[in-house]
């Protein structure tokens, strides 16, 4: 005698659904400042539909101890991460990093990294890709203006600290406009032509073949007369920042209008070629 169960029946599971996908692990070791930017709850929401599963990395325990992982996304720059993380993708090269310590010490160096974009010489029917004149100074601020005259650079120079390491000191920036103020600057540092530019730049982010372009507030264009700092230095806040963002403001046309895709499409893939190790 069969006893029907419809309540039993409605539970019970659909052998032939396909199984669900395996869950995507993503430690992450980033600055607090980061965490707080970067994981939103629609980004955690997205992630939970996708099933990624992100989870905090503890830097005083052994990776090995941790995970397991399938990727890595870290920002720390100091040694003993880069050791840790050289060190784990030895015994787990199935895990990917992003971005791979060796990968990341060639943008560390500003000069490295622009030279990089200047070798390119990059112009095609939609535009040009032009980097200002630099010069490097490792020591002696005494001698700079006259590495600034050798060079032939014209003032007024950007003045920026030459390794980009994630302190808030790597950003900042000084704008040198007159020759005796030159001394008074820290190497080691770059020293760049400055370009009006309207005020404005654009942040290119590249994912694989998707490319995102953001507005942000830049360092403002310069007219030496109108400073009014005694000692030659104008000493600018941070940019480029995401509290900078100039997508809905105000601004002139001619300056606002984002670069050509063809042209952002092929800068993007000849520095992945370059700069990929």
């Amino acid at each position: 005698m069969r006893v029907h169960d419809d309540e039993a029946e409605a539970e019970a599971p659909d052998l032939m659904a396909p199984p669900p996908p395996p869950s995507l692990v993503v430690g992450y070791a980033l600055t607090s400042k980061k965490v707080k930017s970067f994981l939103q709850p629609n980004l955690l929401a997205l992630a939970r539909k996708k099933s990624i599963n992100f989870v905090s990395i503890d830097e005083t325990r052994p990776l090995s101890e941790q995970g397991p992982f399938d990727i890595i996304l870290h920002k720390l720059t100091n040694k003993e991460w880069q050791q840790i993380l050289e060190d784990y993708l030895e015994e787990h090269p199935e895990v990917t990093v992003l971005d791979p310590p060796n990968a990341i010490q060639h943008l560390h160096n500003r000069q490295s990294m622009l030279q990089e974009v200047a070798d390119l010489n990059l112009c095609n029917g939609y535009g040009e890709v032009c980097t200002p004149r630099q010069l490097v100074i490792m020591k002696d601020p005494l001698s700079i203006p006259s590495a600034v005259a050798k060079a032939g650079l014209t003032l007024p120079l950007v003045a920026k600290p030459l390794v980009v390491d994630g302190t808030s000191k790597s950003h900042e920036l000084s704008l040198a406009y007159v020759e005796t103020s030159l001394s008074m600057l820290d190497p080691p540092l770059v020293l760049q032509e400055f370009v009006n530019h309207g005020g404005i730049l654009f942040k290119v982010y590249v994912v694989g073949e998707t490319i995102r372009v953001v507005r942000r507030f830049s360092l403002p264009d310069v007219n030496i007369y109108d400073l009014e700092n005694n000692d030659g230095i104008f000493r600018f806040p941070r940019v480029s920042c995401a509290t900078n963002n100039a997508e809905d403001a105000e601004i002139d046309p001619c300056i606002a209008e984002l670069p050509p895709r063809p042209l952002l499409e092929k800068l993007g893939r000849e520095l992945r070629r370059r700069l990929t190790v």
